[in-house]
């Protein structure tokens, strides 16, 4: 039997796929005839399964059904010109009536899917030629045979092309285009495009921040693929603490394990994959003063803010602006007046390689 459970980011999980609500919330939206928000930006902490929401809102707006009310959607890579590929693959859909008489779209066969190059080519004079206008007549074109437009961006930072294509975008909304924008990105990186001047449509957009699996969905995924009873599974689902990556990966080693092991036996190398592949990675992006925080909470499961402001001392007066960002990051997560870290075993790897 094929393992149903997979470990490579940005990947769809196909079998083991969990429906959170977040991406319920998003895919109402745009199931009704006119959605009534045009923009979302997906959050969270590395491993918590944004490009997996983003991924599932595109099958849905795929279907058949979709496709036939109109729905396009259409995949912008932020680490290349996304003006020029979003003209491309408006020109590919024959919303393009001429060529443009000073630049032409240049579309290699190897655009849709595979990572070709797409650009506008020079000929003789660009000095009338400007991209955006060239998209805004396709757009009209598009909003005349009643098409509604998804753009998907992934992994979206604060560049020069983002920035370019963000404040494009913003125009488009305001003449009232169905372009509708869905974005991942790290809060920190979604924050800093947020706060560029005049996009100001962007910082007000809806932020869907991604949650912890539901456990009892957790365990019944691993009851019915792994074979387990209930008791096992639950078991496993209270280890992951809902971490989307941390529940693929122990799925992995359970499916692969030898009879005579034992899920205790499975933790030594859960603690290993989640270190290495995920943890190096969110420690090194932490800011030293998000370091010195997360570095009090490592004695114990969870603390009451009293606790935590004594052992701050005098910087006590910065508590909620560390918890605040901490828990926009989702690396900590809040009940009543306790904190705690959102990521299973977190505090072990601080302990273990952050001394």
């Amino acid at each position: 039997m094929q393992n149903p459970f997979t470990t490579t980011f940005s990947k769809n999980p196909g079998y083991s796929y969990i429906a959170t609500e977040k991406t319920n919330e998003i895919l109402e939206n745009f199931s009704y005839e006119n959605p009534s928000e045009s923009v979302y930006k997906i959050t969270g902490v590395r491993g918590s399964g944004k490009t997996v929401i983003l991924t599932k809102i595109e099958e849905y707006l795929r279907n058949e059904e979709n496709v036939k009310n109109g729905w396009m959607v259409f995949d912008i890579n932020p680490a290349r010109d996304m003006l020029a590929q979003f003209a491309a693959f408006l020109s590919k859909a024959g919303f393009s009536k001429v060529q443009p008489k000073n630049k032409s779209l240049n579309v290699s066969a190897t655009v849709l899917g595979t990572g070709g190059g797409i650009g506008v080519s020079s000929q003789k004079d660009d000095s009338l030629f400007d991209i955006g206008v060239e998209i805004t007549q396709m757009l009209k074109l598009a909003q005349k045979k009643k098409n509604k437009i998804l753009l998907a961006v992934d992994e979206v930072s604060k560049t020069r092309e983002m920035i370019a294509f963000t404040l494009e975008y913003g125009e488009w909304l305001r003449q009232g285009f169905p372009v509708y924008l869905v974005c991942t990105g790290l809060y920190e990186n979604i924050l800093e495009v947020s706060n560029v001047k005049n996009l100001t449509f962007f910082r007000r957009a809806t932020t869907i921040q991604t949650e912890s699996l539901n456990s009892v969905r957790v365990s019944e995924m691993y009851r019915r693929l792994l074979k387990i009873d209930l008791d096992e599974a639950f078991k496993m689902a209270k280890l992951t603490k809902g971490y989307a990556y941390a529940f693929q990966e122990l799925g992995v080693l359970y499916f692969k394990k030898a009879e005579d092991e034992k899920l205790d036996d499975l933790i030594p190398m859960l603690k290993s994959e989640l270190f290495a592949y995920s943890y190096e990675k969110i420690w090194e992006e932490l800011t030293e003063a998000d370091r010195f925080f997360v570095k009090l909470l490592i004695q114990k499961e969870e603390y009451k803010r009293e606790e935590v402001l004594q052992l701050m001392g005098q910087k006590a007066g910065n508590y909620s602006m560390y918890r605040d960002r901490l828990l926009k990051r989702g690396i900590l997560e809040s009940r009543q007046a306790y904190i705690s870290f959102a990521l299973p075993f977190f505090a072990d790897y601080i302990r273990d390689y952050c001394g």
